[in-house]
């Protein structure tokens, strides 16, 4: 929840300057170590118009914030982004979601000319640590983060640790193989998660049923006919639910976590996908997995905003 700028914290290093980029909307805000998101910033990201187009919306957002604090006040900036990336040396490696964002050294076009460092992270991975440390998952050793909206992507906390993996690409869940040979994905591959399960997906199926005004405008649209019974949005909220489920079987046996946290778009109507997931769990995860809770963030869009945020602090503090 955004929160005004009080006196307290105009001392030296109390915020962070948190960036969330996705492939529809950049998110940016002022975040304190307690995790409360202050001056909130949502603009559409200008995803189609390359990767320096999109790096220079973001440094305008964070001139933006930064003109309503002192220097001192701010101890760092934190982007995530969505992957491929390679977080250890910033660098946007291929984002199919984002034009121009290849072998582009993010990090380092961000921090020229500011006076603070910049800390790049793949956006699941931040989503997972600001639930781990201030949502849905906090004292839980082990867990798994989904976001869904344009993509899908995700984060994994195991055995008490941020799992990052080779150059932090862990947790890529969206381009696992769901179908063999099915729908082409951004990323290139066919059949993946992502290209079923997504936001991006679930709308596209909805276009192509139609409802009985031959006009889908938004996944929320669909929602709310589903609410109002309408059969055409009730089966695709069905299939749309058993997707999910398909994945989160899938990871459920992966990491064997204590909880699975579902973030992103989608989520704000998890009440309508829950049972459709939690049926399909039942039936086919082993029997010794199907009793983890299934449960959507509390941070809700501003999870990869605290978990960036988070991981500034972190790194200042060693």
């Amino acid at each position: 929840m955004a929160s005004q700028i009080g006196p307290n914290l105009i001392m030296s290093g109390s915020l962070a300057i948190a960036v969330d980029l996705g492939g529809t909307q950049v998110r940016a805000a002022l975040v304190a170590k307690d995790a409360t998101v202050h001056s909130q910033l949502i603009e559409n990201t200008h995803a189609s118009s390359g990767g320096h187009v999109v790096l220079e919306q973001i440094r305008e957002m964070i001139g933006t914030l930064a003109g309503k604090v002192s220097a001192a006040s701010v101890l760092g900036v934190g982007l995530c982004a969505p992957g491929p990336l390679d977080a250890q040396s910033g660098i946007a490696l291929s984002t199919p979601t984002i034009n121009g964002f290849s072998d582009l050294p993010i990090g380092q076009l961000l921090s020229d000319g500011l006076p603070w460092d910049v800390q790049v992270e793949n956006d699941g991975i931040a989503a997972a640590q600001g639930e781990w440390k201030h949502g849905a998952g906090q004292g839980q050793e082990n867990l798994v983060y989904v976001t869904i909206s344009t993509g899908i992507g995700g984060g994994v906390v195991a055995d008490g640790q941020i799992l990052h993996g080779r150059k932090g690409m862990a947790g890529h869940i969206g381009h696992m193989t769901i179908v063999a040979d099915g729908v082409l994905c951004p990323c290139g591959n066919k059949g993946c998660w992502e290209a079923y399960a997504s936001g991006t997906a679930f709308t596209a199926r909805a276009n192509e049923v139609r409802n009985e005004d031959g006009v889908v405008t938004s996944a929320k649209s669909i929602f709310d006919d589903a609410r109002r019974g309408a059969k055409y949005a009730v089966e695709l909220v069905d299939q749309e639910a058993e997707f999910l489920g398909i994945g989160i079987t899938n990871l459920l046996h992966l990491y064997s976590p204590d909880i699975v946290i579902l973030g992103g778009g989608m989520a704000k109507d998890f009440d309508m996908l829950e049972p459709g997931i939690s049926r399909h769990v039942t039936k086919c995860a082993m029997p010794p997995f199907r009793d983890v809770p299934i449960v959507p963030a509390t941070l809700e869009s501003s999870s990869g905003l605290v978990g960036v945020a988070s991981m500034v602090f972190t790194a200042h503090s060693s």
